[in-house]
């Protein structure tokens, strides 16, 4: 028969119901629970071999299928409820010794019986108890054991008291069965959260604290700050042992916290000024395990590190404020400097080795270093200084590599000074006589340089009437504070350095040869009306300029920047500096005005004059300077500091047309802060020289407010 034909079929046929009841036996519900009674009882008496598990699953299906589940359940509840009553009453009355023993095989028992229980009510489990709403069997037995057993007046205390009286036993150093322990709090686990949460885990915590509070306030009374900090590990260690062992996993990170507030929170700032053991005499000593220790577990508090390094910061600046203003150590520049490498080596390395490389340290090592070194305003010349002393004696028979690694430190010196210009001032001082000197060729350094240029002309004896080459060399990531610029070299000046990098490229392998041009300085004999002649002493892309005027009485300002290819902003600074400023004005420009524009025209300025010969030339000073001459030389930093102000001054206020004073003197100092940490009335001062030369006009109301005229 088809599936098409079964189905008709079944559509025709008729159900009859039967003639006769089916009649149950009125006591069968009551016959059929004494059996599964009984079985129960047997399995709680350890005699289930001799049960058909088949014959009773078999009477629990029946008896759920005849209606009779209520009285199954409610029989099944009152079994097993009167089974726990003596159990606990055994486990009352079980010695103290083995009472956890007891509780455990107890433990174990109902939940072997429970399982085979379940087994044979398993219809009741599956069909009567989720649409009653009912409790499954497993967890009914996991409920009445926790209601008739673990909350039991006489077991519930007993319980607590034993399993804490356990720990701390263990953690005063003895020895306890920890696979007991971890069944017997596996048990509360099972019965569930609340259970283990309320039961045990909240006052564990709570005795735990007492504990450590008690332990670690002896421990600060009687040890130094490092034992306390090895003790506070040992215990951090011990506790998350213990957890591994027979705690809750997730217990881990509140029982740590608790060892961490009461052994450490708690007491950190009296940890850190521990006399004679804290932080500062861990520093002192170079304790790198202390300080590790202590960082790690500082690490772990709140706010445990931002103390630690509060603590550090100020120990840093105090004791490098009295370095920097002790007049002992000032009258040697190269110990004074020498010292300061040796402060910076050692908190590099106490950060480094002990304090995990943490950024957040560094950057409050630099900071206090940029803090005391700028407290001395002759730490430019001393640094300068240094490098000098260094590159002339105090390199010899060292090789290269450590002679970059020495620059390098004193590098990072550099970049904490606010006075980058003064230092570029000393150091073109000493390196130009170093170079010019002839007789500080001691070291390798000083002496390849010195034979590099020697050789370069030996081989070129032809050079002799062009242009006089002057180079210096400086290493990769040395301190050039400005970027590079690339723009065209004059002819002459041009060929002399293609001729330089043929012969150094061919004297040295393995070597790249890069010009910083835009860095250099030239000296340049000029001859203006009436016969005045002058040396000039100016930058490179003003000699660019300079030497077009060689070739031609007038030109235009594009004609300048084709010939030249000087970025824009530079030029027209180059330009302005030499057409418009009083006292420089080696040219002249048409229309007359207070700045560049792109339609100017420049001359030579035949009218030009100055009581010296030479014009802008810097002293060459290569010892340490007197008070005069470091006046001198200060003085010298300040006027070159005026223009660099002004020019920030008329790129701020011409990029934003007005401005009031308190925001240009901001713009200001974050324009010029790699050069140079403008002074306030010095900016001012620019500013009102600015407004009498009509780059700049007050507001007719707000005189604070300023206006740039274009």
């Amino acid at each position: 028969m088809t599936k098409e034909e079964f189905s008709e079929a079944f559509k025709h046929r008729v159900v009859v119901a039967f003639k006769h009841r089916v009649v149950v036996d009125p006591k069968y519900a009551d016959k059929t629970w004494n059996i599964l009674e009984h079985a129960i009882l047997e399995i709680y008496n350890h005699n289930a071999s001799g049960l058909s598990f088949e014959e009773l699953y078999r009477n629990a299906y029946n008896v759920v299928l005849h209606k009779f589940g209520e009285k199954l359940y409610m029989g099944l509840v009152k079994t097993m409820t009167s089974h726990l009553k003596v159990v606990s009453k055994s486990i009352e009355a079980s010695p103290g010794s083995f009472f956890l023993e007891e509780l455990n095989r107890k433990w174990d028992d109902h939940n072997k019986a429970l399982q085979m229980i379940r087994n044979i009510l398993m219809f009741m489990d599956r069909t009567y108890i989720p649409s009653n709403q009912k409790t499954p069997v497993l967890d009914l037995g996991l409920n009445l054991w926790r209601d008739n057993i673990i909350h039991s007046s006489m077991i519930q205390t007993r319980l607590l008291n034993t399993l804490l009286e356990l720990v701390h036993k263990e953690r005063t150093g003895e020895v306890i069965d920890r696979g007991l322990m971890r069944n017997i709090i596996k048990m509360l686990m099972d019965l569930g959260p609340s259970v283990y949460g309320e039961d045990f885990e909240i006052p564990f915590l709570e005795v735990s604290a007492e504990f450590y509070g008690g332990e670690s306030q002896e421990f600060i009374e009687c040890c130094d700050c490092g034992d306390s900090l090895k003790k506070a590990e040992k215990r951090l260690n011990e506790e998350m042992e213990r957890v591994t062992h027979y705690l809750d996993p997730r217990s881990e990170k509140k029982i740590t916290t608790v060892v961490e507030k009461e052994m450490i929170e708690n007491h950190m700032l009296r940890l850190i000024h521990m006399e004679n053991s804290g932080l500062v005499n861990m520093l002192l000593d170079d304790k790198y395990e202390d300080l590790g220790r202590m960082y790690n577990l500082f690490c772990r508090v709140p706010d445990g590190l931002i103390k630690l390094r509060d603590v550090m910061t100020s120990h840093i600046r105090d004791t490098g404020k009295q370095l920097v203003t002790d007049p002992e150590r000032l009258k040697d520049p190269v110990e004074f400097v020498q010292q300061l490498l040796d402060e910076k080596d050692k908190y590099d390395n106490i950060i480094n080795l002990a304090l995990n490389n943490d950024k957040t340290f560094q950057n409050a090592l630099n900071s206090s270093f940029e803090y005391f070194i700028n407290l001395n305003r002759r730490s430019p010349e001393f640094i300068s200084l240094f490098v000098d002393y260094k590159l002339r004696k105090g390199l010899k028979g060292i090789s290269e590599e450590d002679i970059d690694i020495i620059l390098d430190k004193v590098m990072m010196l550099f970049r904490y000074l606010q006075d980058k210009d003064v230092f570029e001032k000393y150091h073109k001082q000493h390196l130009a006589k170093r170079l010019l000197s002839g007789k500080t060729v001691s070291d390798e350094a000083e002496r390849s340089l010195i034979d590099t240029l020697q050789g370069f002309y030996a081989s070129n004896p032809d050079l002799g009437d062009g242009p006089t080459l002057t180079v210096q060399f400086l290493t990769t990531g040395s301190w050039l504070t400005q970027p590079v610029n690339t723009f065209n070299l004059p002819a002459e000046v041009s060929a002399q350095c293609e001729k330089f990098r043929a012969y150094y490229l061919g004297t040295h392998t393995g070597r790249r040869l890069s010009w910083q041009t835009n860095m250099g300085t030239a000296d340049i004999k000029a001859n203006f009306g009436k016969g005045q002649k002058h040396e000039l002493n100016v930058s490179t892309y003003q000699m660019c300029v300079l030497m077009l005027f060689n070739n031609s009485d007038h030109l235009s300002y594009m004609e300048i920047e084709q010939a030249t290819e000087i970025p824009a902003s530079d030029l027209k600074r180059c330009l302005q500096s030499m057409a418009c400023v009083k006292g420089k004005n080696v040219l002249r420009k048409e229309p007359m005005s207070k700045d560049i524009g792109e339609d100017d025209a420049f001359f030579v300025n035949d009218k030009f004059g100055s009581k010296f010969y030479k014009v802008k030339t810097g002293t060459v000073v290569a010892q340490k300077e007197s008070e005069p001459e470091k006046q001198e030389t200060r003085q010298k930093v300040e006027e070159d500091r005026k223009p660099q102000i002004e020019a920030a001054i008329v790129r701020i206020m011409k990029s934003r047309k007005q401005l009031d004073h308190n925001n240009i003197i901001t713009e200001v100092t974050k324009q010029l802060q790699s050069r140079f940490l403008a002074n306030p009335i010095e900016v001012k001062k620019r500013i009102e020289s600015l407004i009498e030369r009509e780059f700049l006009e007050r507001d007719n109301i707000d005189r604070k407010l300023y206006r740039y005229l274009a």
